[in-house]
């Protein structure tokens, strides 16, 4: 789970460092971008002392599809940082209790409930992501301005400008503290695996039921009558199998034994947590580059 938490947040860096190469261009190209009484070179020199680019094709201004593109790339951090609060959020729950958000000494779940610790930093989070969503929406109807420049995106930018870089700095900082603080509850994650009796090996037995040469609608059959029979109550899941003569035509105790080894189904967790950490990481270099003809 936090190896895809990692690998998310990963691509969501690398589309921000694109955004901020793309949105780095600069235009000195007079009222309508055409050089009317002023020479090319002139904003060569300037945007190049910058390290800015020059706008492709300049209008009055520098195109907004640049600008909407970095709202979306925080609007994409934020949804990558909700998942990770999304999913506290689940764990913190009464009936899961697998993981829960750091409590300090003195603090208070719920003014009238003082059993309650209540996700608050996961909830916050996935409140701000709404709002980078939003501020990556009104960026987007920024881009279609009249005449090739009105006035109506420069109302909006100085609010989301901020607005949104502000929060998403904050968002990422405050997810770090909470995977930092999270307390997890291993034993509960065991507990709550075994809750349904090993169904979920349901799989496994039917591909070794294939591997024995049963096809495979009469296998998925096989072992759906025996899961639903256990679900039922009707006794637990290995057992019914176990009994069942059709399947132990085909599969004896061993082979039972063996679809049921959680260890089998785990041996290539640690080979994708290694990829997720392998992947390049895009540079956090500030600079730009030179301005270009």
């Amino acid at each position: 789970m936090f190896a895809g938490f990692y690998a998310e947040l990963g691509r969501a860096r690398a589309a921000l460092v694109a955004a901020r190469t793309e949105i780095a261009v600069g235009k000195i190209a007079g009222a309508v971008g055409t050089y009317a009484n002023l020479d090319p070179a002139i904003e060569l020199a300037a945007l190049t002392a910058l390290g800015l680019r020059r706008e492709t094709v300049p209008t009055q201004i520098v195109a907004r599809d640049r600008h909407a593109g970095y709202f979306q790339a925080l609007a994409r951090l934020g949804t990558a940082v909700e998942r990770i609060a999304v999913t506290v959020r689940h764990w913190q729950r009464t009936e899961v209790g697998e993981a829960t958000e750091a409590f300090g000494k003195g603090q208070k779940g719920s003014s009238a409930m003082p059993h309650k610790k209540n996700p608050i930093l996961s909830e916050n989070l996935c409140g701000i992501a709404r709002l980078l969503r939003g501020y990556g929406a009104s960026a987007l109807e920024d881009v279609a301005l009249w005449h090739e420049r009105d006035i109506s995106h420069s109302s909006v930018e100085r609010v989301i400008g901020p607005d949104a870089t502000g929060l998403a700095d904050f968002a990422v900082r405050r997810a770090a503290g909470l995977v930092d603080g999270l307390v997890v509850n291993a034993d509960r994650m065991r507990r709550n695996l075994e809750l349904t009796g090993g169904l979920f090996f349901s799989e496994a037995v039917l591909l070794a039921l294939v591997h024995a040469g049963m096809a495979r609608q009469a296998a998925y059959e096989l072992v759906q009558r025996n899961a639903l029979a256990s679900v039922e109550g009707k006794g637990s899941f290995r057992a019914l199998l176990a009994a069942d003569r059709d399947i132990a035509a085909r599969l004896d105790a061993a082979a039972i034994d063996r679809a049921f080894d959680l260890e089998h189904h785990l041996r290539h967790a640690n080979a994708i947590i290694d990829r997720a950490l392998a992947d390049d990481v895009p540079s956090t270099s500030t600079s730009t580059g030179k301005g270009t003809p």
